[in-house]
């Protein structure tokens, strides 16, 4: 086989689409893997550029082939899909990819490590949930108002609203309503509990972090995100976990 110079994995759940070229920009690979060989594939070439879209699990493959020897390159899909020549797909993708790894002024993503992967992990899963919660209160409170229980907007409105739930002496709610919004309140007080936890899991994340010194729960993500950057107090309010 020809010297590979540079290559472009489209990666994916179970087949990887690998398009490779050599120094003069010739064809030298174009074919598929399955999973459980990239690996083993990657060990035997020679150390190569290899560009990476940026899409599901790419932080892993990214570690996996610099611990390897290749320097790889994440690139966001809006910057690789100007180099889609033709009809979408994974032998197209992969070659765009190939070849948009080489553009010197292309922008790329740095390779988060585990302990930062598993830092926004918290506050993603945080997010969920809280999401989540929020869900449960509109269900609470649109089925109370079926029976025209209403309460004041809030936490505390939501603690009365659970209240009239709980009086088994308050008529205004038939039995059976009474059981499944029960159930529902069982949900919104285990969601608060984890999120309470998340939050514990967080403060503790962020004191062991040499780099976060703001608000732990608004600062982390944005510090995550862009470990290079120097953070200001302006950026605390857009610090969301995406």
């Amino acid at each position: 086989m020809q010297s590979i110079s540079t290559i472009g994995p489209d990666i994916a759940k179970s087949v990887f689409q690998v398009h490779g070229v050599d120094g003069t920009g010739q064809v030298v690979i174009r074919r598929q893997l399955k999973r459980r060989f990239v690996l083993s594939f990657f060990e035997k070439l020679s150390p190569s550029l290899v560009g990476i879209e940026a899409c599901a699990s790419f932080h892993y493959w990214s570690r996996e082939l610099q611990a390897l020897g290749h320097t790889v390159r994440l690139m966001p899909p809006a910057y690789v899909k100007p180099y889609v020549k033709r009809q979408k797909n994974d032998t197209t993708d992969a070659e765009a990819i190939c070849e948009a790894v080489t553009r010197p002024n292309m922008r790329f993503v740095p390779t988060k490590t585990v302990e930062q992967q598993s830092g926004l992990m918290l506050h993603r899963a945080r997010h969920l949930f809280i999401r989540q919660q929020t869900a449960v209160i509109n269900s609470i409170r649109a089925y109370l108002a079926e029976f025209g229980i209403v309460a004041l907007v809030g936490r505390r409105g939501v603690e009365q609203l659970l209240e009239v739930v709980a009086d088994t002496a308050d008529r205004r709610l038939p039995e059976v309503a009474r059981a499944r919004l029960a159930a529902v309140g069982s949900q919104l007080r285990a969601l608060k509990a984890q999120i309470l936890e998340f939050d514990r899991r967080i403060i503790v994340w962020h004191r062991s972090s040499a780099t976060a010194w703001y608000g732990p729960a608004e600062m982390t993500p944005y510090l995550i995100r862009s470990p290079s950057r120097k953070c200001k107090k302006s950026d605390a309010g857009s610090a969301l976990p995406n």
